[in-house]
């Protein structure tokens, strides 16, 4: 079976992902269609053009971990040229659990 690698950036092509996300609300829409599944890899940039950002993303996740059914994730890599927003990811997706690393693209 193929594994399930997920991008959500704006921008970068992320040649491993199987799919990729390039807004926020397709993020949203991408991991719910996950939601029942393991998610292999997902790959998260902090800013997503204009006024958008990762971080309705990272809410969900949250709040799934939050409400005790966390998605089932093998690793979240972060590769945002934001460090301030790249931690703030790690740290947030860290403290509910998830295993979270810095990562480049």
């Amino acid at each position: 079976m193929m594994p399930v690698i997920l991008g959500i950036d704006d921008l970068r092509p992320l040649p491993s992902a199987t799919r990729i996300a390039r807004t926020s609300r397709e993020g949203i829409q991408l991991l719910e269609e996950h939601r029942d599944g393991f998610i292999d890899e997902l790959w998260l940039d902090h800013d997503l053009g204009g006024d958008d950002t990762i971080m309705p993303v990272v809410t969900l996740l949250e709040e799934a971990a939050f409400n005790g059914r966390p998605f089932r994730i093998g690793a979240v890599f972060v590769h945002s040229a934001n460090p301030i927003g790249a931690e703030t990811i790690v740290r947030s997706l860290t403290r509910w659990g998830y295993r979270v690393q810095r990562a480049t693209a």
